[in-house]
C-alpha cells in the first residue's frame, strides 16, 4: 500500500473500516491490522490519528452515541403516528445492531477501554444508555399523546425494551432477527402500557 496516497478524511476512513469490521466479524477480529486492511492503508496511519485501538474505540462510541442521539430525534418526531410496538422495535433494530454488540462486548472485556469510555463522558455501557435514553423519551412523548396509560413508566420501560432487546439482537454474528419475535418481546414488555389503537 503506497504511503503517499492522499486521503480526504483518514480518521473518518478509520472508523467507518472499523465499523465494517464489528459488523461482519465481530469483536474478536477487531486488531489495528484488520482496521487498516479494511480501510486499504498503511498500517501507520492509524496511530497518526489515534493513540491505539482503545482510543479510535472510544471516538466511535461517540459517534454512534451522536447517530443515536439523531435516531431519538426522529423516533420522537414519530409520536403518534404507526403503532407503538412497531415503532419501538424498528428502533431497537436499528440501535441493537452487530457493531453496537460488539462495542459493548469490548468495554466488558477491556478495564482500559472502560476506564477511557468514562473519562470521554460514556459512563455505563456504550451505546446501551443513549438507546435506553431514546426508547424513553419516546414513550413519555406517546404518553402525553395518550397512546400510553398516564401510570406507564418510560425510564422502567425503557430498560426493560433494552435489555431484552439485547438478548434477543444480540444473537449470531450476521443472523438477521425475526421481525415477529422483536414485535412479541416489545408487546410483552408494553402489555398494560398500551392504549387500544396505540398497539
Amino acid at each position: 500500500m503506497p504511503t503517499g496516497t492522499a486521503l480526504r478524511d483518514a480518521r473518518t476512513q478509520l472508523l467507518a473500516a472499523a465499523t465494517r469490521v464489528l459488523a461482519r466479524d465481530g469483536a474478536g477480529a477487531l486488531t489495528s491490522r484488520a482496521i487498516t486492511d479494511e480501510a486499504g492503508v498503511a498500517k501507520g496511519l492509524l496511530h497518526r490519528y489515534f493513540t491505539d485501538v482503545d482510543d479510535l474505540l472510544v471516538a466511535l462510541v461517540g459517534q454512534r452515541t451522536a447517530q443515536l442521539e439523531e435516531q431519538g430525534a426522529r423516533l420522537r418526531d414519530a409520536a403518534g403516528s404507526g403503532t407503538v410496538v412497531a415503532n419501538v422495535s424498528r428502533a431497537l433494530t436499528e440501535a441493537i445492531d452487530p457493531v453496537a454488540v460488539g462495542l459493548i462486548g469490548l468495554a466488558i472485556s477491556r478495564d482500559e477501554l472502560r476506564r477511557r469510555l468514562r473519562r470521554a463522558g460514556h459512563g455505563g455501557l456504550p451505546t446501551v444508555t443513549a438507546t435506553t435514553a431514546m426508547l424513553s423519551a419516546y414513550l413519555a412523548a406517546e404518553r402525553a399523546l395518550g397512546r400510553l396509560v398516564a401510570t406507564a413508566e418510560p425510564d422502567a420501560l425503557a430498560r426493560t425494551l433494552v435489555g431484552t432487546g439485547h438478548l434477543l439482537l444480540a444473537g449470531e454474528l450476521g443472523a438477521t432477527p425475526d421481525p415477529g419475535a422483536v414485535d412479541e418481546i416489545v408487546e410483552t414488555a408494553l402489555v398494560g402500557a398500551l392504549r387500544g389503537p396505540a398497539r
